[in-house]
């Protein structure tokens, strides 16, 4: 398989480790806007021949992603990038009549008189808008394969194909007990994409009322992690798997809910209170003349990056799936999840627990994709497609998935 992987980044970097340990891959092509980065990331890898190569290529720029995919003959596109970057490269894909992946889905917007109480524009609406034209096209656009979304949409699948007759609620949680060493605030993952999660107004689907919005950070639960992590306070976060799971496995609730803490919730209020979330470009002053910045990029830029931090980090990330129902007539609740030591994934990857966890899942997707076990067209989620063989691989790739009895 020949892959596009556009994004050097953390997660990007990380696909790159884990991609250069399996055999299916033929050729990956590492872009970034930032070429220093791409070739970083491709210089890093030792013993792979040929296998990588560098390029600069601006994801924003749709025919020229195209003519990438068709230069270097590649069978699909990775986006590990953030999801403004999500419609140029699904497109550019589609018109290249390559496959597609990515982690996060198309962005949303909120609804312009109601926002916590109905959908605007929902994640991945302008995807799924395409999806006659994709399945057509006899190709797969695979959305919303990451961790979460991702692999919690594959337990949702598998818990609802294996585990349960009837499924009253899936509640994806998030938690972690990671710490950065020397930093009152640093954000694990991309920050641009946390705001953009954490402010906007989240989604929770119930079956006889469909999909509605409630205000940020709602619904407040303690929710206990496993494998030493334990108790941590989770609340409403809006997420692709609330919009993704409905589509395919028959459940009465969906939410998702992440582990931020006060603090964090703190600092993420007092962004929005100054404006400092928007995207929306202000004029400033610099020594060259005025210019038009955006403030989230500017407090992306203050904050360290997530990719370096690794080593300043100590802990472990959970990323799960709550399932509560029946089962031959008995009620049933489990929690399937997935949970990385940091100081593993250093040793083993070099790269933090986070980013790691994260890339890791669509490297397995492309090996379904490439022996044929996942073989599908159109605009699908993960849960669309079957369980099994995923699991199965992700235990080979050393790194197993585990479920826990609750009640």
């Amino acid at each position: 398989m020949r892959v596009l992987l556009v994004g050097a980044g953390g997660v990007g970097t990380a696909v790159t480790r884990i991609a250069a340990r399996r055999g299916f891959l033929t050729h990956m092509v590492v872009a970034d806007y930032d070429l220093a980065r791409a070739e970083a990331a491709v210089a890093a890898l030792k013993d792979q021949g040929d296998r990588f190569t560098a390029i600069r290529l601006d994801a924003t720029d749709e025919d020229a992603v195209r003519r990438a995919l068709t230069e270097y003959e590649c069978d699909v596109l990775l986006n590990a990038t953030d999801p403004r970057f999500v419609m140029p490269l699904f497109d550019a894909a589609r018109a290249a009549g390559t496959h597609y992946l990515d982690m996060a889905m198309s962005l949303s917007a909120p609804h312009a008189t109601r926002p916590h109480e109905e959908c605007g524009v929902k994640l991945g609406d302008a995807q799924f808008e395409q999806a006659r034209a994709w399945e057509e096209s006899g190709r797969l656009a695979l959305v919303g394969m990451g961790v979460e979304p991702g692999l919690s949409d594959v337990f949702a699948r598998y818990a609802a194909d294996e585990l349960f007759d009837e499924i009253e609620e899936i509640g994806v949680r998030d938690g972690a007990n990671l710490t950065v060493e020397g930093y009152d605030f640093a954000p694990s993952f991309s920050i641009w994409t946390t705001i953009e999660e954490c402010l906007n107004p989240p989604v929770v689907y119930e079956k006889d009322r469909g999909w509605f919005t409630t205000a940020p950070f709602s619904e407040p639960e303690v929710f206990d992690f496993p494998e030493g992590i334990g108790p941590v306070e989770c609340v409403n976060v809006e997420h692709e798997e609330v919009l993704l799971i409905p589509r395919w496995v028959e459940a009465r609730r969906v939410t998702f809910k992440y582990g931020l803490g006060d603090d964090f919730i703190a600092k993420l209020k007092t962004l929005h209170e100054l404006g400092l979330d928007s995207t929306r470009k202000v004029t400033v002053p610099s020594a060259d003349g005025p210019v038009e910045v955006s403030p989230r990029d500017v407090v992306a830029a203050c904050l360290p990056d997530p990719a370096t931090l690794g080593d300043r980090m100590t802990g472990k990330t959970c990323a799960g799936t709550w399932v509560k129902g029946t089962k031959d007539g008995a009620p049933r609740e489990v929690y399937l999840y997935h949970v990385v030591d940091n100081q593993w994934s250093m040793r083993e990857y070099g790269s933090q627990a986070v980013v790691w966890q994260t890339a890791l899942n669509p490297v397995v997707a492309l090996e379904l994709i490439a022996s044929g076990a996942w073989s599908a067209s159109g605009v699908l989620g993960p849960e669309a497609l079957p369980p099994r063989p995923f699991l199965d691989l992700l235990g080979e790739y050393g790194s197993p998935w585990g479920m826990r009895e609750e009640g």
